[in-house]
């Protein structure tokens, strides 16, 4: 895989240049998460950095930078359409009003004897 050594701006990361690898445009991601492990052994706590313009390199080739964000949601992740959110059970699952089933029950598959 293809990185690029990317300079962070802003929070514990500050003045730093960490390889970041490319996605397949040949662009870093647009939010890095860092976790830093808690010394007390709790959950660990995310760093979020966001990806900024930070020039041009030569002839069509883009510079990047990531900033420190403090107010970003750690836990924000893309929402892909086929994904379903967290705690949905999808539509074979859900219950009619009427309190069947909204699938038909599955026929019996005949067996190779």
């Amino acid at each position: 895989m293809k990185s690029q050594d990317t300079p962070f701006v802003g929070g514990p990361l500050d003045g730093r240049v960490l390889p970041v690898l490319l996605g397949i445009t040949g662009h870093p991601p647009k939010t890095y998460r860092i976790p830093v492990p808690d010394a007390a052994g709790g959950p660990p706590t995310v760093l979020v950095y966001r990806r900024v313009d930070a020039g041009r390199g030569g002839f069509m080739h883009q510079l990047w930078k990531y900033e420190y964000a403090p107010d970003a949601d750690p836990g924000r992740r893309l929402k892909w359409p086929w994904s379903k959110p967290n705690g949905a059970t999808g539509p074979d699952t859900r219950d009619t009003p009427d309190g069947q089933s909204a699938t038909p029950p599955a026929k019996p598959r005949p067996t190779d004897e």
